[in-house]
C-alpha cells in the first residue's frame, strides 16, 4: 500500500493498539539497522579467512540487501526497505560518514606527506593521472554504447569517470598494508604516502566535478559563473580552515596533552559540533558536506592524546553501527541485472581492465624509473589499485547528482569490489618481504648452564613475558621476582602488549608507533594512557636492580601475531616465552559470605589459537601460566609470609626444564620450593606404546612427540637431574616421592590442597609411562598436556594454585600428533614400536 510520506509519523503506539512497527520511520530504522549489522557481521566472519578487508563485507552486503539479491522480492523490498523510509535511512547513513570522513582526515598525516619525498610524489602524480586519461577515454566508451549516458554534460561526465578509476582509498589500503605487515616497511611507507596524495588530488577533482555537475543533469545549461563560484568559495573555505582553525586547534590539542592529564569534556563536544558546522558550509557552498568533515579532521593535530580521545569516542558508533547503514543504502541503489547481455558485461571488462591496466602499470613504470626494485614496484602498483569505501563515495555522489545512471553505476561498484579483492590475494603471491630473521638457535633454560656460551650471556636470563592487559601485571612480576632471587642474578625482561589488529584509525595509528619494517621494536619514548601504566609498573620495579625492562607492543591480526612474538624472541635471544593464559581466576570478596566467589576473566577462544601457534613455532623453551591470584603476595626482604612453589616431576625434558626454573627460584630468601616426584610401583609398570591417531583431533587431544628417544637414557637423564637438583639446593627444598596411584586424583589433590601458590609442571611431550596413561583421557586445554590440563581444568573441580605449564625448546620434539594407547607384554614388539609414528614407552635394557 503506497504511504503519503508527509503522514509518515516517528514511533508508533504499539500492536495492542492496532499499529504495526513497520509503518513507522524509527522502528522501521531499527529493524533495518538490526538486519543490515547481522548480514554485513556474517560476511565478515566469512572473508575473514581470505584475509579481505571488512569493506569488501560491507559492499558485498549492501548489494545482496538491494534489487540484485533480496530485493528482488517486491514484498521484502516494500515491506523492509519501502521508498518512503529511504530519506530517513540515508540520513542516518550520511551522519556515519560525514563522520567517518572526519576520521580519515584525522588519520592522514600532511606532515609526514611533506617528508615522504620526491618519489611518493611522482608514484602519485602517475599513478592518478594514467587511469584518469584511461577514464577520459572509457567516458567516450560508454556514451556510444550506454542508453541515456550521452544526457549528460560531457565535462562532469568525464571527470566523475576519471576520478572514479584513479582514485585510491587511503584508509582501505592502510587497513590492508597492517594485515599484511607492510605498514612499516619501505613499500608500505611509499604506498601510503602517494596514496596520501593521491586522496588529495582526488578530493580537490571530486570537488571539481561536483560544481561542474550542479543540480542535475543538465548541468551544461547553467552558468559558468556558478561552478567557478562554487570553486573559489571551496578553496576559499581551505585556506581559512588552514590558516585559521588548524592554530585553534593545535592550541586545544596542547591543552589536552598527556601532561595535563585530562582532556575536557567541551573541547570533545566541541570539536564533534564543528564537523557537522564544517559539512553544513562546504553543503552551502555546493560542495559535499563530506568534504567539510574530511578538511576539518586535516586540522587536528595527529598523534596526540586529544586525537586519541577523538577516535575512542568517535569510532566504534560511527564504523560499528552508522557506517554499514551507508552501504546498505548504496546497495539499495545497485542492481547487478541492469547490467544484461554481451555488451554490458564486456563494458565492464573494459572498465576494470582500465581501471588496472592505468594504475597498476602507472605505477610499476614510474616506480622502476625511480629505482624501486621490480618485485616493490608491481606490489605498489597493485596497492594503489585499492579502491573500497571512497570510491562508493565517488559514485554515490554521481548518481545523486544524476551523472551516472543505473547501470553505469552498477558497472563501478562491481569494479571497485573486484579491484579491492583482488589487492591482498596479488600482494600476498608477488611479495613476500625478508624479515631478517637470525638463524635458529636452541634455546633452553638448561643452556645457560652449559659452557658452550659467552659468560656474559650465561649468566644473564632473558625472558619475554606476553601479556594481554594490566590485569596480568601482578602475576608475571611476581613470576620473575621469584625467579630472580639474588642480586647475583641478572636477568632481562621484555614485556609484549599482544593487541589485536582492527579496523578502527585508532589501531592503524598504533601500528604506526609501535612497528619498524614490519616488525615490534622496542622504544622506551612510546607515549600513550596504557602504555604509561604498563611501563610505569614494570619500570618501578626495575629500579630493584636485578631487572631490566623493556616494553613494547605488538598488534597484528591474532592468526599472524605469533609471527611477531617468535620474531622479536629470536632477535632478543631469549631464553624462555611466558604466555599467559585465554583464563584468568580471580577470587572476589562475596558481601553475604567471607568466604568469597571465583571469577573467570576471558580474553576470547581465538587467544588460545594464538598460545597454541607460539607452542608450536617458538625458537626457545615456552611456559604457560594459568593464574589464579598468583603474584598477589609481596616479595623481599620485609615479607611476611613466603612463596610456595611445587614442582610436579614426572620425567621427560619438559619435566627436567621446570626443575631447572625451580633451580633458580631456590635462591630466592622467601621462595620455598618443593619437588613432588611420581614413580612407578616396583614391577607393576605395563609395556605401553604410543601410535599416531590421524582421526584424533588436536583440539580436545594430547599430542605427543613422534621423536624416536632412547627411554633408558632419559631415565639415566631424569636421574641425574633429580640428583644435581638435590644436591646443589640441599637444604632449601623439600623433595617428596609418590607412589604412582591414580594419577588425576592425585594431581587434583595437589591442586586443590592450597599448599602451593603455585604448580610448575612439563608438558609431558615425551612422556613417562604414567603420563601415557592419560593418552585417551579427554582433554579440555590439550595445549596444556596431561597433566598441565588436569591442574587447569575448571570442570567440577575448585583448583588452589596458580599452574605454569613448561615446553623445553629441543629441534627433535618438535613433531607432534594425537596417540592412542596399547599396552603390550611381548618384548618383541616392544622393541619394534620404535618406526615412525610410535613411542615406546617401556624401557629395553638392551638398547
Amino acid at each position: 500500500m503506497p504511504v503519503n510520506i508527509t503522514s509518515v509519523k516517528t514511533s508508533s503506539n504499539g500492536v495492542w493498539q492496532g499499529d504495526n512497527p513497520l509503518d513507522f520511520a524509527f522502528p522501521l530504522l531499527i529493524v533495518q539497522t538490526i538486519i543490515v549489522l547481522v548480514l554485513s557481521r556474517s560476511l565478515t566472519f566469512l572473508f575473514k579467512p581470505l584475509r579481505q578487508p571488512k569493506v569488501i563485507a560491507e559492499i558485498v552486503g549492501g548489494i545482496l540487501l538491494g534489487p540484485s539479491a533480496l530485493g528482488r522480492s517486491e514484498s521484502y523490498l516494500h515491506r523492509i526497505f519501502p521508498k518512503w523510509s529511504m530519506p530517513t535511512l540515508e540520513s542516518v547513513a550520511s551522519i556515519g560518514l560525514l563522520f567517518f570522513l572526519f576520521l580519515v582526515g584525522l588519520e592522514l598525516d600532511l606532515n609526514s606527506i611533506r617528508r615522504s619525498g620526491r618519489n611518493a610524489f611522482t608514484i602519485a602524480a602517475v599513478g592518478i593521472s594514467a587511469p584518469f586519461i584511461g577514464g577520459i577515454g572509457v567516458a567516450v566508451v560508454l556514451r556510444k554504447t550506454v542508453e541515456g549516458a550521452d544526457k549528460v554534460g560531457f565535462g562532469q561526465f568525464v571527470v566523475f569517470m576519471g576520478v572514479a578509476l584513479s582514485i585510491t582509498a587511503f584508509p582501505v589500503l592502510a587497513r590492508i598494508l597492517a594485515e599484511l605487515k607492510l605498514l612499516t616497511t619501505r613499500v608500505g611507507e611509499t604506498a601510503m604516502a602517494a596514496a596520501a596524495f593521491n586522496d588529495l588530488a582526488a578530493w580537490v577533482l571530486l570537488a571539481l566535478a561536483i560544481a561542474l555537475a550542479g543540480s542535475g543533469a543538465d548541468g551544461d545549461g547553467k552558468s559558468p559563473l556558478v561552478s567557478v563560484w562554487v570553486l573559489l568559495s571551496g578553496a576559499a573555505f581551505v585556506a581559512f580552515m588552514m590558516v585559521v582553525i588548524r592554530p585553534v586547534m593545535t592550541r586545544v590539542a596542547r591543552r589536552c596533552s598527556p601532561e595535563n592529564d585530562v582532556v575536557d569534556e567541551a573541547y570533545i563536544c566541541l570539536t564533534l559540533a564543528g564537523v557537522m558546522v564544517s559539512g553544513f558550509i562546504t553543503d552551502m557552498i555546493g560542495i559535499h558536506s563530506i568534504f567539510g568533515a574530511f578538511v576539518f579532521g586535516l586540522t587536528i593535530p595527529k598523534g596526540g592524546n586529544f586525537a586519541e580521545k577523538l577516535m575512542e569516542r568517535i569510532e566504534d558508533f560511527v564504523l560499528g553501527l552508522l557506517l554499514p547503514l551507508y552501504f546498505a543504502s548504496s546497495g539499495l541503489k545497485t542492481d547487478v541485472t541492469k547490467i544484461s547481455g554481451g555488451k554490458a558485461w564486456g563494458l565492464l571488462v573494459l572498465v576494470i581492465s582500465t581501471a588496472c591496466a592505468g594504475k597498476i602499470l602507472g605505477t610499476f613504470v614510474v616506480a622502476v624509473m625511480c629505482r624501486i626494485p621490480v618485485r616493490e614496484s608491481l606490489t605498489l602498483g597493485v596497492l594503489m589499485n585499492t579502491k573500497g569505501l571512497v570510491e562508493l563515495i565517488v559514485l554515490n555522489i554521481g548518481k545523486e547528482k544524476k551523472v551516472l545512471n543505473d547501470e553505469i553505476f552498477a558497472i563501478l561498484v562491481l569494479m571497485a569490489l573486484v579491484t579491492t579483492f583482488m589487492t591482498t590475494p596479488i600482494v600476498m603471491a608477488i611479495y613476500k618481504p625478508a624479515r631478517g630473521i637470525i638463524s635458529k638457535t636452541c634455546r633452553k633454560l638448561g643452556d645457560l648452564s652449559t659452557h658452550s656460551m659467552d659468560q656474559k650471556e650465561a649468566a644473564q636470563l632473558r625472558v619475554m613475558a606476553c601479556i594481554h592487559g594490566p590485569s596480568n601485571i601482578p602475576s608475571i612480576i611476581g613470576l620473575i621476582e621469584s625467579t630472580c632471587g639474588t642480586s647475583n642474578s641478572l636477568l632481562k625482561l621484555f614485556i609484549m602488549h599482544l593487541v589485536e589488529l582492527t579496523e578502527r584509525s585508532s589501531s592503524i595509528m598504533m601500528v604506526q608507533r609501535v612497528r619498524r619494517n614490519g616488525f615490534p621494536f622496542f622504544n622506551r619514548f612510546n607515549r600513550g594512557e596504557w602504555y604509561n601504566r604498563l611501563a610505569g609498573a614494570f619500570q618501578a620495579y626495575s629500579q630493584l636492580g636485578r631487572v631490566q625492562v623493556r616494553s613494547t607492543t605488538a598488534i597484528s591480526s591474532l592468526s599472524t601475531i605469533h609471527e611477531d612474538v617468535c620474531h622479536v624472541a629470536e632477535e632478543k635471544r631469549v631464553t624462555m616465552i611466558v604466555l599467559v593464559f585465554h583464563k584468568q581466576w580471580r577470587v572476589e570478596a562475596d558481601e553475604d559470605h567471607d568466604k568469597g566467589h571465583e571469577v573467570v576473566e576471558n580474553v576470547g577462544h581465538e587467544w588460545r589459537g594464538v598460545n597454541q601457534r607460539i607452542l608450536k613455532d617458538a625458537p626457545c623453551s615456552v611456559a604457560v601460566l594459568v593464574d589464579r591470584g598468583f603474584g598477589s603476595k609481596t616479595l623481599g626482604p620485609n615479607a611476611t609470609e613466603a612463596q610456595r612453589i611445587g614442582i610436579v616431576f614426572f620425567g621427560g625434558p619438559d619435566d627436567r626444564e621446570a626443575l631447572e626454573l625451580g633451580k633458580k627460584m631456590t635462591d630466592h630468601p622467601t621462595v620455598e620450593v618443593t619437588v613432588v616426584r611420581f614413580v612407578e610401583r616396583d614391577g607393576e609398570a605395563d609395556n605401553i606404546v604410543l601410535r599416531q591417531s590421524p582421526h584424533r583431533s588436536t583440539d580436545d587431544s594430547y599430542s605427543f612427540s613422534t621423536a624416536k628417544m632412547n627411554r633408558q637414557k632419559e631415565k639415566e637423564s631424569d636421574e641425574n637431574a633429580i640428583e644435581e637438583f638435590q644436591s646443589v639446593r640441599e637444604g632449601k627444598v623439600k623433595y617428596i616421592e609418590k607412589v604412582c596411584g591414580n594419577i588425576v586424583e592425585e594431581v587434583l589433590a595437589i591442586g586443590e590442597s592450597g599448599d602451593y601458590d603455585l604448580i610448575i609442571v612439563g608438558k609431558g611431550r615425551f612422556p613417562s609411562t604414567m603420563v601415557a596413561e592419560l593418552a585417551e583421557r579427554h582433554a579440555e586445554y590439550a595445549e596444556l598436556g596431561p597433566v598441565g590440563d588436569i591442574l587447569a581444568s575448571s570442570t567440577g573441580h575448585k583448583m588452589r594454585s596458580s599452574v605454569l605449564v613448561i615446553q623445553q625448546h629441543d629441534v627433535a620434539l618438535m613433531d607432534e600428533a594425537p596417540m592412542y594407547k596399547v599396552k603390550v607384554h611381548d618384548e618383541n614388539i616392544v622393541d619394534n614400536s620404535s618406526s615412525k609414528g610410535e613411542i615406546s614407552i617401556a624401557i629395553d635394557n638392551d638398547v
